[in-house]
């Protein structure tokens, strides 16, 4: 039977008082995904006042090689995917503390054939439907061109490219779609405010790409967080998310020179 997001008067009695709680979204935030969509925020406009040229003209550049030297490379990148992944080991240690643990979230393996069912489905979904985004976006030109992996070619680049995919696709659902939601209901907010919220920051970090990167994401947030609402599991949202960002990162940097309608 799926799973749904337990009531805040069912965990009332282990989770912290309000105020606490409240203070502790804060500083998860503060140290994810919030800070992330400030930094966007400031990137994107700063694309408007130090490059001054339409969005269209722009580059947002995803992914890319930090080093040529392999053990430099491997090395920032490494980094990179552990300060991403920091926020979830603190979220998991937060939920621990309230008496609960990821399994609260459905970052389990209690439903492997329903989860691996939900995640090919919205794998095929979203990466339809978000690669047509993405063009009419940046046909409109309300977003930059976004370049994957520039500059990578060499023997460890798809392995950097594939944990990439991994890391954003663990950070982000178990933050910003598990955690932030099971808080906020916690919180007694309402499910289409906290649906709003969670979403706003979604995209919010998405700036960088584009206005057209932070519509899609924020209705991205809509559907993946309504869903989780009702079945209260990130798993699905995990796997869809890497298996995306993985095919786009990968098939990329191979179709880049073989496909003229790249940037």
């Amino acid at each position: 039977m799926a799973s749904t997001l337990p009531s805040p008067e069912a965990t009332a009695a282990e989770v912290p008082a309000r105020p606490q709680l409240r203070a502790e979204v804060l500083i998860v935030l503060a140290l994810s995904y919030g800070m992330a969509g400030l930094y966007a925020l400031v990137d994107l406009l700063r694309g408007y006042l130090v490059v001054k040229g339409p969005l269209s003209q722009q580059v947002a550049v995803v992914a890319a090689p930090a080093a040529p030297q392999a053990w430099l490379d491997i090395s920032y990148q490494a980094l990179d995917i552990a300060t991403t992944l920091a926020p979830v080991f603190l979220v998991a240690y937060l939920l621990l503390r309230s008496g609960e643990s990821m399994a609260t979230i459905g970052v389990d393996d209690s439903q492997p054939a329903e989860d691996t069912r939900w995640s090919l489905a919205l794998a095929a979904i979203v990466g339809g439907v978000g690669l047509g985004l993405l063009y009419a976006a940046k046909a409109f030109g309300i977003n930059r061109n976004i370049i994957v992996g520039s500059g990578a070619n060499r023997w460890w680049d798809v392995v950097l490219l594939v944990a990439q995919a991994a890391k954003t696709a663990i950070g982000e659902e178990v933050v910003v779609c598990g955690y932030l939601l099971h808080r906020f209901r916690q919180l007694g907010w309402g499910d289409n405010r906290s649906l709003v919220v969670s979403s706003v920051v979604r995209g919010s970090y998405h700036l960088y790409q584009g206005w057209g990167g932070f519509g899609g994401n924020f209705v991205l947030g809509l559907f993946f967080g309504r869903i989780f609402q009702k079945r209260g599991r990130v798993v699905p949202f995990i796997v869809a998310h890497f298996i995306i960002d993985a095919i786009a990162f990968v098939g990329y940097v191979y179709l880049k020179d073989h496909a003229s309608w790249l940037p």
